[in-house]
């Protein structure tokens, strides 16, 4: 007998099983994978040049991390408190980082709304949110 996993009852499908939740597992997966990959080399071999940008990389794998499992595994909640946490992250940093660039030495996931990876930190959160609604919506209907 299946247990209830998150936000779902026991035995159903998580919900980004397919389509587009399947896509925006991965693209979170692969997120945290080089934000994480990336604060490890940074944390590691030049955390005296920008403690605070390289803690915060380490900060967003986590963020990441969290909502790829929430997702995958059908926890509503916790993907929506990960993916606000994300997006409250991103505009903050973003715009710290361009009215004091000397606070940011070095480059997070998020400076700069996500400028060193196409964007792509800014609008994931927002596309997150907007697929979790649009899902909670579709299962609230008769």
């Amino acid at each position: 007998m299946a247990e209830a996993t998150g936000d779902r009852p026991a035995g159903e499908q998580p919900a980004a099983a397919g389509g587009a939740g399947r896509v925006l597992v991965a693209v979170y997966g692969v997120f945290a994978l080089a934000a994480g990959a990336r604060a490890a080399v940074q944390l590691s071999t030049r955390f005296a040049e920008a403690p605070v940008a390289y803690l915060l990389s380490a900060l967003a794998a986590a963020v990441y991390l969290v909502a790829t499992v929430a997702l995958a595994r059908g926890g509503r909640r916790t993907a929506l408190v990960a993916i606000t946490v994300e997006l409250v992250g991103v505009l903050v940093v973003g715009t710290l980082s361009l009215l004091d660039p000397a606070a940011f030495p070095d480059e997070t996931v998020w400076s700069a709304y996500g400028r060193g990876y196409a964007f792509i930190p800014l609008v994931l959160p927002v596309a997150g949110l907007l697929w979790l609604r649009r899902h909670h919506q579709r299962t609230l209907r008769p």
